[in-house]
């Protein structure tokens, strides 16, 4: 995948799309700390490269981490979410005892919602407006 500072391109598309992830641990427990936070950005870091995608900005605090991921359009955003909740997780429990005991019954360290937003680009009136304004044929 080829880039610049504005577009990416595969095969077939030239393309840049953003999503805005936000996921909270289960029951909302503040469980993490700053080095559960660094160990997860480098976890989910390397999940973005298996779908061919780029973590561009990570961040978080006791109960919730926010993403924001550069992907490819052959990528579907629940496909990865899935495997970024879930590779996070199960690293995150085998390597840091201390969280299982918040969650030794659920086995699960992220609640089983998340927020996904799109962004990045003109906003949508704009968008809308430029649709609107192309010249149909007579």
């Amino acid at each position: 995948m080829g880039s610049d500072e504005n577009v990416c391109t595969g095969r077939h598309c030239v393309f840049r799309m953003h999503v805005h992830l936000v996921f909270v641990t289960k029951y909302r427990h503040k469980v993490f700390a700053d080095r559960h936070l660094t160990r997860c950005e480098e976890i989910m870091r390397a999940v973005c490269e298996d779908f061919e995608a780029e973590l561009v900005e990570f961040n978080g605090e006791n109960n919730h981490v926010h993403l924001l991921v550069n992907f490819p359009p052959k990528v579907a955003v629940s496909k990865l979410v899935n495997s970024l909740k879930g590779v996070s997780s199960r690293r995150l429990r085998q390597e840091f005892p201390d969280l299982i005991r918040h969650y030794w019954r659920a086995q699960r360290l992220w609640s089983g919602s998340y927020f996904a937003g799109s962004v990045g680009g003109a906003p949508l009136s704009i968008v809308k407006q430029y649709i609107e304004q192309q010249n149909q044929p007579l």
